[in-house]
């Protein structure tokens, strides 16, 4: 044989050789990621999740790969979104609200891990906590108990407000839970709260023109991830009628919100990605308990504070976990 057709049989035994190696290498779980917001929004969630997955013993693109689905606000997507990851057989489906409903509707056999703000219970994601049964279990963040803290914090910032207004999805889920304790909360303070519904960009600037034709002292907005997927609208929209907002997560006042209070939201997506890291090693989600994730931020803007016009309180400075110069 001649030593050109040598190394030419060689270099073919070699290829198909690699081909073989290639063929039996498993070919990576799959995680469906399916969120109501924007990755602009929730680009913080996002990488917090991927650093649960870390700490699990998982990197995406190394021994674990995500597929992305997100609704940008529009819950109308979910049910499709979700039948595309039940069709392409994902190994998990992590979930927020209210997409995690839909999630469940979809499939009783792919484990869900579910981020909410909402008792999970009463959404009939989990049967309990302890023990939630089924394919579903995850991380809940406080909400309900937060709503009426956030109408304290909007009078104490602005004492001098009479009517403040609170912003709310209609489509949210427990939306009238947050809206009963809100307004409890500020009929203890002798406030007039004035419930403003959006689920629309349209119906955000209208909210808008009726609080300042109303000459509403301070504007909350719900805990929905329709706002959080519309922050740096809301933000803009703030700063041009001039209006204090007290927002729900963190997202607002680092895109120039004025404050926010609420649950740790990227704790619970790192909480999140742990248990998805679990359940690709084994675990069943009927046997991993909802977790609760009991962190809470209370995040201020002092250049947005200024622009406003306001002098923050010493009382809520000393208080704050951050401050935005």
């Amino acid at each position: 044989m001649k030593r050109r057709e040598f190394i030419a049989l060689l270099g073919g035994a070699t290829a198909g050789w690699t081909r073989v190696v290639h063929a039996q290498q498993p070919a990576l779980p799959v995680i469906g990621f399916l969120n109501s917001a924007s990755p602009n929004s929730y680009a913080p969630m996002a990488a917090a999740f991927r650093q649960g997955l870390k700490e699990a013993g998982y990197v995406e693109g190394q021994n674990v790969a995500i597929e992305y689905r997100w609704a940008n606000g529009q819950y109308d997507r979910f049910p499709e979104m979700a039948a595309d990851l039940v069709r392409r057989r994902v190994s998990v489906i992590v979930a927020n609200s209210p997409a995690n409903v839909v999630a469940k509707t979809a499939t009783s056999t792919i484990p869900i891990v579910f981020s909410a703000g909402s008792d999970p219970v009463q959404l009939g994601l989990v049967t309990s906590l302890s023990r939630p049964g089924g394919n579903v279990t995850g991380v809940a963040v406080l909400a309900e108990e937060l709503a009426p803290k956030r109408i304290e914090l909007a009078h104490e910032l602005v004492p001098a407000a009479t009517l403040i207004g609170l912003l709310v999805n209609p489509r949210g889920l427990n939306r009238e839970a947050r809206r009963r304790v809100s307004q409890a909360a500020a009929a203890t303070l002798g406030l007039e709260l004035d419930v403003l519904h959006a689920s629309t960009d349209a119906e955000l600037d209208d909210a808008f023109a009726t609080l300042v034709q109303k000459r509403a002292g301070a504007l909350v907005t719900d805990a929905d991830v329709f706002f959080t997927s519309r922050a740096e609208r809301l933000v803009a929209l703030a700063a041009r009628h001039l209006m204090p907002v007290v927002y729900w997560t963190g997202v607002f006042p680092a895109a120039g919100g004025l404050m926010s209070y609420g649950g740790s939201i990227p704790e619970s997506y790192r909480l999140a990605g742990i248990y998805a890291g679990r359940i690709l090693k084994g675990d069943k989600p009927a046997d991993l308990p909802v977790q609760q994730s009991t962190k809470v931020e209370l995040i201020i803007n002092l250049k947005t504070a200024k622009a406003l016009g306001l002098t923050v309180p010493l009382s809520l400075l000393g208080r704050a976990d951050e401050l935005i110069e």
